[in-house]
């Protein structure tokens, strides 16, 4: 074995723990050059889930200020052809883009219809910006079985309903819903049809949750060779759900496939089992170094949509999970510890965890449990400033070692309480 092999790794001067991680992650691969954008579908396809709550207004303002100061580009801002309501707080929502001089640019969905596209232009024409349309149809076998359509007539409604659009200067995103299960002749047919009555970029749509990270690519460069066919500059999107849980990696495949923007929600809230959870693609897409931003803000999006949502953040979610950065086995908390005992939070962030805490606004925690050995006992009472004594860690451990759940704090802290009571009645 050389002595590269054969010495103990260290940091280098600056810091970094490059040379303690050997990344296959990156084996033969190049950095990425190009920019990702991302559409979030918070605050419209996320609220059609049939279990949270559609926010009052002034919590859909508080998220719409969190995605612009995560860099987020477009926000779905809702489909006012589903009534006043909807038409009041997108028209509310815009209006906070002006007056703030917001970055973020809105958008709004719309099936290929008049009725759906006049409250859209209306609302652009009130507040004086341009109101991107999210414009979709079906467009899988299934679906044309289903409502009786002819491709001839999903054409015709597309031309229409697009042409109506950009002469009222609205820009369009067609979207073809089912895209994954959708036949490539009518594919084509619908993209070239939206492509030259006006829309500038166009969305495949992954319904159900159907494709795989294989499909995906498929689907991608398929769709990049039809657009090359028209010989327009426009830009592609993906949407993805999570049915079969394969949202994210589908999407990060999108991405490495060349499309443009990807769409995500909040929590990854939406019909069924969901869409792609937009926080979980800031994370990942920002370690693959596909973007390179503050998302210390991140953690407050998520909190933010899961209490104006009233959706409830799972334990073992990840990174913004309760339990995402937190240990009470032995094992795992003692490399922890020694880690911090370094001196360096990005060490002891690295050595048990994927993820580094700091970049988000977490942190780890060691617990005490069942599977706990006696120094996390002593680093849970050394970090809240307590004196860990042989006899108090002695007796915190012999009780946690018969304990079926992790202790939270108070309850550590009515054993040292009991102790403090019986020393001071065994003193007089």
């Amino acid at each position: 074995m050389s002595d590269a092999h054969n010495s103990i790794p260290k940091p280098t001067a600056s810091g970094q723990f490059e040379e303690l991680i050997y990344d296959w992650n990156l084996v033969n691969t190049t950095t990425p050059t190009r920019t990702v954008e991302f559409d979030d579908e918070t605050l419209r396809d996320g609220l059609q889930c049939p279990s949270v709550t559609d926010p009052p207004i002034e919590k859909k303002l508080e998220i719409l200020h969190l995605m612009e100061s995560l860099g987020i580009n477009t926000a779905d801002l809702g489909l006012p052809g589903a009534g006043p309501r909807a038409v009041a707080d997108v028209t509310r929502l815009v209006q906070e883009i002006v007056n703030q001089r917001m970055k973020i640019v809105p958008n709004a969905a719309t099936r290929t219809h008049k009725n759906d596209i006049t409250p859209i232009i209306e609302i652009a024409n009130h507040v004086g910006i341009p109101i991107e349309a999210a414009m979709f149809i079906g467009s899988s076998p299934v679906r044309q079985y289903t409502e009786d359509w002819t491709l001839d007539h999903m054409v015709r409604l597309t031309e229409d309903a697009v042409s109506f659009a950009v002469q009222n200067g609205i820009p369009v995103m067609y979207v073809t819903e089912d895209t994954t299960r959708a036949h490539p002749d009518t594919i084509r047919a619908l993209y070239k049809a939206a492509i030259n009555a006006g829309a500038y970029r166009i969305c495949i749509c992954d319904t159900v949750g159907h494709a795989t990270p294989y499909g995906v690519r498929q689907l991608v460069s398929f769709v990049k060779q039809v657009v090359a066919e028209t010989g327009a500059d426009i830009k592609i999107d993906w949407h993805g759900h999570r049915d079969r849980g394969l949202d994210v990696i589908n999407t990060i495949a999108a991405v490495e496939a060349g499309v443009d923007r990807v769409h995500g929600a909040g929590l990854g809230v939406g019909e069924r089992a969901g869409n792609t959870p937009m926080d979980q693609l800031l994370v990942n897409l920002h370690l693959m170094g596909y973007i390179n931003r503050d998302l210390s803000q991140l953690g407050a999006y998520v909190k933010a949509v899961a209490e104006a949502c009233q959706v409830p953040i799972p334990y073992n979610y990840p990174v913004f999970g309760y339990d995402a950065f937190r240990t009470a086995t032995g094992v795992h908390a003692a490399a922890v510890m020694k880690a911090f005992r370094k001196g360096d939070h990005q060490l002891a962030n690295l050595i048990y965890s994927g993820v580094p805490a700091h970049l988000f606004g977490r942190e780890q925690m060691i617990e005490i449990g069942s599977m706990s050995g006696k120094s996390n006992v002593v680093f849970w009472l050394e970090q809240r400033g307590l004196k860990a004594t042989p006899e108090l860690v002695d007796l915190i451990f012999s009780r946690a070692k018969q304990a079926d759940h992790v202790f939270s704090d108070q309850e550590v802290f009515d054993i040292i309480k009991s102790n403090q009571q019986t020393a001071t009645s065994t003193a007089n």
